[in-house]
C-alpha cells in the first residue's frame, strides 16, 4: 500500500481499489471457512500470540469449537492441508502478512518447503473487525447517551484545571476521554435515529409492540432533549473557559504526551487540533450564528417525537377502524397480481391514481410570432386553456349552450327501487326486534341486518387500552346492544351460526320508532 508525501493515506482510485480488496473474504465462496480462520487469528491475538502456522491455526479453530451438546450438527473440521490454501488467499488479498519460519525446518529439504508463519495486517485486521462488528451488531440496542452530559462537562472543567497547572499527562488523558465520550454519544444518536426511521417506516412491528413501549420511548427522548437544552451552554462556557487558559499550550501538550510515534509530532498537533475544533462545533455556535450539532440533534430529537406521536395516531386509528393504509395497499397489489390482463392492470392504475391521457396537445398560442409552434415544450411559456377542455378534453363550442337532458322515467324507477328496498329492510328489522336473536334462525334479511348493526357497533369496539363494558349501533329504526356475557352466544341465520365470545345481542326497536308505530296505529284505529 501505498502513502502520500505527508504520510497521509492516499486517495489514488488503485489505493481505494486495493483497500476494498479486503473484503473480499467476507463476499467469497469459501466465506464461513475464511472467517473461522480470522476469528482463530483474533483469539490468538487477544491471548499474545502473533504468529500462526497452519497447524496452529487447525489448533485453534478446534479449540474453538466444541462438540455440540444438543442435536445440531457439528461444524467441519479444517485440516491443516485445508487451511493452507485459505492462508495464501488471504495473503493475497492482503488481509494477512506471512514471513518464512526456519526454525520449523529440521532438514534442508523440510527448509526448502517454506514453512510459512502468518500474522494480521494492519489494514485486514480492520477489515476483519469492520465485518466482525457487523456480524455481532444488535440493532435493537440503540439509546441516546443522556448521562455522558454531565460527564462532559466535568472533564472540560478538569481539563482546564490541568492546562492552567501545565500537567501535560492529565491534558492528554482528559482530552482523549472527552474526544472518545463526544465520539461514542454521536454514533450512538445517529444509530438511535436511524433505528426510530425504520420504526416510524416499517410495517413490521405489531401495534401491540409499539403501544407497550411507546412511553418509555417518548419518556428517553423527552428527557435526552431537556438535558441537551440545560447543559448544552454550560458546555459552551466550559470549552470557551478551557481555551482561555491557552488552546496552542493545550495542544502541544497532548501531542507531546500522544504515543503515537509513527506521526510527526506536526502531524499530532494537527490531529488534535482538528478534534478540538470537531468538540467546538458541537456546543459553541460558529462566527456565522449557524446552528450547532447540539441544536441539530435537539431538533432532530424534537421531530422524533412528532414522528413518534404520528405512528402513535395512526396505529389507533388503525385499531379503532380495521383499515390502515398498509391493508389498502396489500388490497390494492392483490388486485394487480389477479388482473387478467396487461391493458386491465393499466386501466386500473389509471383508474387508483387518477391517471388519463394528455390534452390539449395541439392548442396554440394566440400569437405565433411571440411563441411559434416549433418552439420545444421546455422553453415555451404555459398557456391559458379553458375549464371545458381542461375537464372534458373537448374545446368549447360556440353559441347556446345544449339543452339539458333529463331522465325523469329512469330517476323515478330508481327512486321506486330504492324505497322498496328501505321498507323490506325496515320490515326485516321489525322482525328483527320482535324476539331474541339467540332463540331462533334469522333469515337472510334479517341477517343482513344485524351483520350491519353489527359492524356500526363495531367501531368502538375495540379500544387502545382499558375496557369497553358494551356497544350500540342502530339503523332502520332499531338498536343493536351488544354487552358482555360470560361465557360463548351463539346466533343462528340461514346462512351458519355466528358465534360470540364473551357478548350478548339484543335487538329492540327505538324510541322515535315505536312512537312513530304507535301514532300511526292510533291514526288508522281513529
Amino acid at each position: 500500500m501505498t502513502d502520500s508525501v505527508d504520510g497521509s493515506p492516499s486517495t489514488e482510485p488503485a489505493h481505494r481499489d486495493e483497500r476494498l480488496r479486503l473484503f473480499s473474504f467476507a463476499t467469497a465462496e469459501k466465506r464461513a471457512d475464511y472467517l473461522r480462520v480470522l476469528d482463530a487469528f483474533d483469539r490468538a491475538r487477544a491471548a499474545y500470540v502473533v504468529l500462526l502456522h497452519a497447524d496452529d491455526v487447525a489448533t485453534w479453530i478446534d479449540a474453538a469449537d466444541p462438540a455440540p451438546a444438543d442435536a445440531s450438527p457439528e461444524p467441519t473440521r479444517l485440516t491443516a492441508a485445508e487451511i493452507g490454501p485459505l492462508l495464501d488467499q488471504l495473503h493475497r488479498w492482503g488481509v494477512l502478512e506471512r514471513s518464512y519460519d526456519g526454525s520449523r525446518a529440521a532438514t534442508l529439504a523440510e527448509y526448502r518447503n517454506r514453512h510459512f508463519v502468518y500474522q494480521f495486517a494492519q489494514a485486514g485486521f480492520q477489515a476483519y473487525r469492520a465485518v466482525a462488528g457487523v456480524l455481532e451488531a444488535r440493532l435493537d440496542d440503540v439509546a441516546l447517551p443522556r448521562l455522558v452530559l454531565p460527564e462532559l462537562l466535568a472533564d472540560l472543567e478538569a481539563l482546564a484545571e490541568a492546562n492552567r497547572g501545565a500537567d501535560a499527562e492529565r491534558v492528554y488523558r482528559t482530552l482523549r476521554r472527552l474526544d472518545i465520550a463526544l465520539t461514542d454519544m454521536a454514533g450512538h444518536a445517529a444509530q438511535f435515529y436511524l433505528s426510530l426511521g425504520d420504526l416510524v417506516r416499517t410495517t413490521e412491528i405489531t401495534p401491540e409492540a409499539f403501544l407497550a413501549h411507546k412511553d418509555a420511548l417518548l419518556a428517553h427522548m423527552r428527557e435526552f432533549g431537556l438535558d441537551l437544552a440545560r447543559f448544552a451552554p454550560r458546555l459552551a462556557a466550559a470549552i470557551l473557559a478551557v481555551e482561555a487558559t491557552g488552546l496552542d499550550e493545550l495542544i502541544e501538550r497532548a501531542a507531546r504526551c500522544d504515543e503515537r510515534v509513527l506521526l510527526s509530532p506536526v502531524r499530532r498537533q494537527a490531529d488534535w487540533r482538528s478534534r478540538w475544533d470537531g468538540l467546538r462545533t458541537w456546543f459553541v455556535p460558529p462566527e456565522d450564528n449557524a446552528g450547532t450539532e447540539a441544536e441539530r440533534l435537539r431538533e432532530a430529537t424534537m421531530s422524533a417525537i412528532a414522528a413518534v406521536l404520528s405512528l402513535l395516531r395512526r396505529v389507533t386509528e388503525t385499531r379503532k377502524g380495521g383499515v390502515s393504509r398498509e391493508s389498502a395497499l396489500r388490497h390494492l397489489a392483490a388486485w394487480f397480481t389477479a388482473a387478467p390482463s396487461a391493458e386491465g392492470a393499466h386501466a386500473l392504475f389509471d383508474a387508483v391514481f387518477g391517471l388519463g391521457r394528455p390534452r390539449h396537445l395541439a392548442t396554440e398560442h394566440p400569437d405565433a410570432d411571440i411563441v411559434p409552434a416549433i418552439r420545444s415544450w421546455w422553453e415555451a411559456p404555459p398557456l391559458e386553456i379553458s375549464r371545458t377542455l381542461a375537464e372534458t378534453g373537448r374545446p368549447p363550442s360556440a353559441g347556446a349552450p345544449a339543452r339539458i337532458h333529463r331522465n325523469d322515467a329512469g330517476i323515478r324507477r330508481l327512486r321506486e327501487t330504492q324505497l322498496a328496498a328501505q321498507r323490506e329492510r325496515a320490515a326485516a328489522a321489525r322482525s328483527l326486534a320482535g324476539a331474541d336473536v339467540h332463540e331462533r334462525v334469522l333469515d337472510e334479511r334479517e341477517t343482513e341486518v344485524l351483520l350491519r348493526l353489527l359492524d356500526a357497533a363495531s367501531t368502538a369496539w375495540v379500544p387502545v387500552s382499558g375496557r369497553v363494558g358494551g356497544t350500540t349501533g342502530s339503523d332502520s329504526g332499531v338498536t343493536l346492544t351488544v354487552s358482555a356475557h360470560t361465557g360463548s352466544t351463539v346466533v343462528r341465520t340461514a346462512a351458519g351460526m355466528l358465534h360470540l365470545n364473551n357478548r350478548k345481542l339484543e335487538v329492540r326497536q327505538t324510541t322515535r320508532a315505536s312512537a312513530r308505530k304507535t301514532a300511526t296505529g292510533e291514526g288508522d284505529r281513529a
